[in-house]
């Protein structure tokens, strides 16, 4: 088994506390077979909430699949006590934001999708549908009267 961060890194503006939201928060992947090296053109997501049985009754995982090209099983859990926020005092730098425990698979990409929260650095003000999809987001903070925004989205993964 090997761990894998997602690092997370932003530059965000009026903000902080950016962080997925709930058991059913999609993490959109490309993932590599550690055997053949086969990456699938399509993302797929995982979430918390699934949780698929191991062949041999060896625990379980947020997803259990066969590689299309040499057929082995891999599989990928995440560890949910590894979700943080990314803060305003971590903004234009690589924050881990999540782990996930890797079978036979390397997560080597991540689209941030609908699902994301986050608060006003000053005001508290509630944002609680964030989509970052498009890698930038803005919006208005009435109670600060100013704007607020999540720009340059990237990531990378690490070995942890």
């Amino acid at each position: 088994m090997v761990k894998f961060g997602l690092q997370f890194k932003a530059t965000l503006e009026g903000v902080t506390n950016v962080r997925p939201v709930g058991e059913d928060f999609r993490w959109f992947l490309k993932l590599k077979c550690g055997s053949c090296g086969e990456i699938p053109d399509k993302w797929q997501y995982i979430t918390l909430m699934e949780n698929t049985p191991l062949k041999g009754g060896r625990g379980s995982a947020s997803m259990v699949q066969k590689c299309k090209l040499c057929s082995r099983e891999n599989s990928i859990d995440i560890l949910g006590d590894t979700i943080t926020a990314y803060n305003a005092e971590d903004s234009e730098k690589f924050k881990t934001m999540v782990q996930f425990e890797c079978r036979g698979l390397e997560p080597v990409d991540f689209q941030p999708q609908a699902g994301f929260a986050a608060e006003g650095a000053d005001s508290g003000t509630k944002f609680p549908e964030i989509n970052l999809q498009e890698k930038d987001w803005t919006d208005y903070d009435e109670e600060a009267v100013e704007s607020v925004g999540v720009y340059e989205v990237t990531n990378r993964f690490t070995k942890c």
